[in-house]
């Protein structure tokens, strides 16, 4: 679909896909299916990817760069993409319960799960162009930005995105709300042996949706789960 924009009103989810990985068409379709069952007042889903697919319900728009891996959703920042409040999700997020809280206005973002008091941009939410710096900056030199060391020592991390994002943030003195210390009960990492999950589960090194077991996996392949 053609690039469009809204009038500020409502959420609108984004997600990043890029090529030459696991993911493809088959993920965006289930984390928009996700999104629209569990958060009351999403207006909008947009996919920024270079694949050329369709998806219903969902707004495919062309990635600008070929920048690799996970460097790519620094293209979610692009200015004029969204007026409202917008939410940069993982693929590999699942939803099994109300997650309106996330449609909320206000700067927030997921704290990472291994590096406190540092932003993950598993979930990262802002409104309009207020994140727009965060792209002009990568844009003007990626090369440097995805060198590691270029934000200083970061122990026991992979230097990724999320470690730029968070040391631009820094930069301008910007701290986001975490959304497990603003919404305690709203985040859920996942535990195979877990019976309940959710509200919204979010998953960690290897384990992925497509090998998750249990009430994740058929929440997933997008079944309702007994009350």
């Amino acid at each position: 679909m053609d690039e469009r924009h809204d009038d500020g009103e409502g959420l609108t989810l984004l997600a990043v896909l890029r090529s030459g990985g696991r993911y493809d068409a088959r993920w965006m379709e289930r984390l928009a299916h996700g999104a629209r069952a569990h958060i009351p007042g999403l207006r909008r889903v947009v996919c920024l990817t270079d694949l050329d697919m369709a998806v219903e319900g969902v707004e495919r728009v062309a990635l600008s760069h070929d920048w690799p891996r996970w460097w790519a959703k620094f293209e979610a920042f692009r200015p004029g993409l969204a007026r409202g409040t917008t939410l940069l999700c993982d693929l590999d997020t699942v939803f099994a319960g109300d997650a309106s809280p996330l449609a909320e206005p206000g700067l927030a973002a997921m704290e990472d799960h291994f590096l406190k008091g540092r932003v993950s941009s598993a979930l990262l939410r802002w409104r309009g162009d207020e994140l727009a710096f965060l792209y002009e900056r990568f844009a003007a030199d990626p090369e440097r930005w995805m060198e590691p060391g270029s934000c200083g020592p970061v122990p026991n991390s992979v230097h990724g995105d999320q470690v730029v994002i968070d040391h631009l943030l820094r930069e301008r003195d910007l701290r986001p709300d975490f959304l497990q210390a603003r919404y305690p009960a709203l985040l859920d990492f996942y535990d195979p042996a877990k019976r309940d999950p959710g509200p919204v589960v979010i998953f960690i090194g290897d384990s992925k949706p497509d090998n998750a077991v249990g009430p994740v996996a058929r929440l997933w392949a997008g079944e309702a789960l007994a009350a």
